[in-house]
């Protein structure tokens, strides 16, 4: 009796701590996925590195920026996965991995936070 009463209680304490751990890993899940589709040898996706850095930075965990180098042999399928036309291709999939924005060409920070913040993302405040 004594090991049934025991056994219970570590359930009833396990379950709500395992709950937890739960929240807490969809809190660290980021909420977009901005996949990068360029070259290190193409000039507007050479610009697009610092603005990618900007938004990793501002939105932190809320983000995961990603790049593929669609000239490189062992990342030219990326392209043909996202359906990529010309280069650079921005593309911005949900928790769920589902695509809700794309745009091709240089995209400016401004522009992307607009698309972010829309998506519920809060940038980090700056320091004055």
């Amino acid at each position: 009796m004594t090991k049934i009463i025991l056994l219970s209680l570590l359930l009833f304490v396990t379950i709500p701590i395992s709950g937890q751990k739960k929240k807490a890993e969809d809190k660290s899940k980021p909420v977009v996925t901005f996949v990068e589709l360029g070259s290190v040898n193409c000039i507007p996706c050479k610009q697009m590195q610092p603005v990618m850095k900007a938004i990793e930075e501002k939105y932190g965990t809320q983000i995961k920026v990603i790049f593929y180098d669609v000239w490189k042999a062992d990342q030219k399928h990326y392209a043909q996965k996202y359906g990529v036309r010309l280069i650079p291709t921005q593309v911005f999939l949900d928790a769920d991995g589902k695509e809700f924005h794309r745009h091709e060409g240089f995209y400016p920070e401004e522009e992307i936070s607009k698309i972010l913040i829309g998506k519920g993302l809060i940038p980090k405040s700056t320091k004055s």
